[in-house]
């Protein structure tokens, strides 16, 4: 029996099956803790998360729920969604994820498109939004609200509570009504279609079936990288292939999940319920990093002490990467600096942290050896959202920092004559929705084209170089990875929120920056700035020599060809709602590139020489 085969054969059938499963195995553990409506930590076993599922998948068979069907949730990161979609799941429909901060004409396709009947709404927001689109009134038959509003008004409204009540009801009708909709789900099924919110042109939905879920969360399990007896703070989007994937490895290992999607309570998160693991996309950990950098003054003696002992730190980094004993003077060096500088950090982080795991995007080395030399690990993984999420992942013991690990178990790799990565393995999408023609473009024979540039080393690590389409080609011929120019600003420079590297056709690289508010009023604090505005602050003088300063250490670790000649400091930061960030925070190329043409300009007037 081959790898995948043996993988395959511990599957479930499907999501439904796999709840089934847990909820007989380990029926009274902790399944997830959440936040309820006064705020404070509800809790529910896996055999209560199974019940309520399955009234919710009644309630929605009464409603006439059919095979295949799709269900659209427009929610942030929350209890109810979990237990919404995998009510989906066991009713045999499937889900059609939507950010909540999608709006105009992308939700209007992605409802539409996606030929949803149901519609699930967070809140009147999201209600809104639907109403706002005369033409999806004859498409959605059903909408199912998770907030109760007393003031929101649709006749096709049903509340939460109702749809409990319809469920329960049901069952008590057709006692094996959700029973034979799972049995009636199988590994091809579609389970989930999520939109790629792309840099540009419109979104394409991607079928992912149960098997992807149920493959991916066996394959993680095999890897050993997550107990039974772990905890896992879930804040990323349950819209995105990162969050819900992060779903199916637990239904699979049974470890609980501390659910609370408000970005800005994370920190809070790991101090209430201390977490063995919690992953996350790359800018939560830079923001991390800078916060402890710019904490205090350069000079002073905190600051002398943080530096002592992150230089104590990197010099362990070597014998603990190859699993050798560190020198007994230099441990004795560095049992200090936990003492004094370390422990805190990660007490911090809940005290009880084994490791971080980074996705979504790439993650900069530097900022990965920062956080060893601390003692906490950072190990990466890659994937797509064609591919379900994890497909290369580094294991905590063995970490190789600049790469994501090796494919996952059960899954193959090759990489193409142009450098482009193809995986092949059963977490590839089945394809893109109504989109055979797009499909054909990325899937030859089973294998997936990534459309990512990268390497595999001799121990079979795969590193990522770039996007293929997203290299720039300077005037003199050189090529360079945006990518790469932009992590070694993003971990260089503690004030920059975002980055985005310019250049294509040009003599020189230049960047235009934003800066992070809290870091910003951090320096306004210590330099007795607090009356301006964060516009006002942004275009100081004073505060672009500091940037300057550190830009030079930026540009220290890029080649010449790479290097940032120039860069604009915006007196904004780029959203979501300006169109020029993804709802998964990537950024727009074309978009940035449109909207800031005169800045891009600004740059090369009087080029400087290549």
């Amino acid at each position: 029996m081959t790898e995948r085969e043996e993988i395959l054969a511990r599957c479930a059938p499907s999501l439904g099956a796999m709840l089934e499963r847990r909820a007989e195995e380990t029926p009274d553990l902790e399944a997830f803790r959440y936040r309820a409506a006064d705020d404070a930590w509800a809790s529910l076993t896996w055999a209560q998360t199974k019940a309520q599922a399955e009234t919710l998948a009644a309630g929605l068979l009464s409603l006439g729920l059919g095979y295949e069907e799709r269900v659209s949730i427009a929610s942030s990161t929350r209890m109810r969604w979990i237990l919404m979609d995998l009510a989906v799941s066991m009713a045999a429909g499937a889900t059609t994820t939507i950010y909540p901060n999608t709006k105009g004409e992308e939700f209007a396709h992605i409802v539409s498109h996606s030929d949803s009947r149901f519609f699930v709404a967070e809140n009147a927001q999201q209600l809104a939004k639907l109403q706002s689109h005369d033409e999806l009134r004859g498409l959605v038959e059903h909408v199912i609200m998770m907030e109760d509003d007393p003031e929101a008004s649709d006749p096709r409204l049903i509340t939460w509570e109702t749809l409990v009540a319809r469920g329960t009801k049901y069952l008590e009708q057709h006692p094996d009504c959700v029973r034979d909709a799972t049995a009636s789900t199988g590994p091809d099924t579609l389970a989930t279609l999520i939109y790629t919110s792309g840099t540009t042109g419109t979104p394409k939905g991607v079928e992912l079936t149960h098997q992807c879920w149920t493959y991916e969360a066996v394959a993680v399990e095999s890897t050993g990288i997550i107990e039974p007896t772990d905890s896992h703070l879930l804040w990323l989007p349950l819209s995105h292939v990162f969050g819900k994937c992060l779903v199916a490895v637990q239904l699979q290992i049974g470890f609980a999940a501390f659910v609370d999607g408000r970005t800005d309570r994370i920190m809070a998160g790991l101090d209430e319920t201390h977490p063995t693991v919690m992953c996350g996309a790359p800018r939560i950990y830079e923001k991390v990093r800078n916060a402890v950098v710019t904490s205090a003054p350069s000079g002073g003696v905190k600051g002398r002490i943080a530096r002592w002992a992150f230089s104590v730190g990197a010099q362990t980094r070597p014998y603990r990467l190859k699993g050798t004993p560190v020198p007994r003077g230099l441990a004795a060096r560095y049992a200090v600096a936990d003492r004094l500088v370390f422990s805190q950090l990660k007490e911090r982080m809940g005290g009880k942290l084994r490791y971080f795991i980074s996705g979504s995007a790439k993650l900069s080395r530097q900022v990965q050896e920062w956080f060893y030399s601390a003692g906490i690990t950072i190990v990466e993984g890659y994937g797509l959202t064609e591919t379900s999420a994890v497909t290369f992942l580094n294991l905590p013991d063995r970490p190789r920092f600049g790469t994501v690990g090796p494919v996952m178990p059960g899954s193959e790799v090759r990489i193409a004559d142009d450098g482009e990565i193809l995986v092949r393995g059963p977490g590839i999408m089945r394809g893109y929705h109504k989109a055979p023609e797009l499909t054909a473009e990325v899937l030859t024979d089973g294998w997936f084209a990534t459309g990512d540039i990268g390497t595999l080393d001799e121990y079979g690590y795969l590193t990522i170089t770039d996007r293929k389409k997203d290299l720039l080609k300077t005037s003199g011929g050189k090529y360079v990875a945006p990518q790469k120019v932009e992590n070694a600003i993003a971990a260089n420079v503690p004030y920059v929120s975002q980055v985005v590297a310019v250049g294509d056709g040009r003599k020189y690289i230049s960047a235009i920056v934003t800066l992070d508010p809290e870091a910003l009023d951090k320096w306004a604090k210590r330099h007795k700035k607090e009356d301006l505005s964060y516009e006002q602050l942004t275009q100081l003088p004073e505060v672009r020599r500091s940037i300057d300063r550190f830009m030079k250490r930026a540009n220290s670790k890029l080649e010449r060809w790479e290097t940032v000649k120039r860069y604009a400091i915006l007196d904004h930061e780029f959203s979501v709602s300006a169109g020029i960030m993804t709802p998964n925070m990537k950024v727009r190329r074309a978009h940035i590139a449109e909207r800031y043409a005169d800045v891009v300009e600004s740059l090369y007037d009087a080029e400087l020489p290549a």
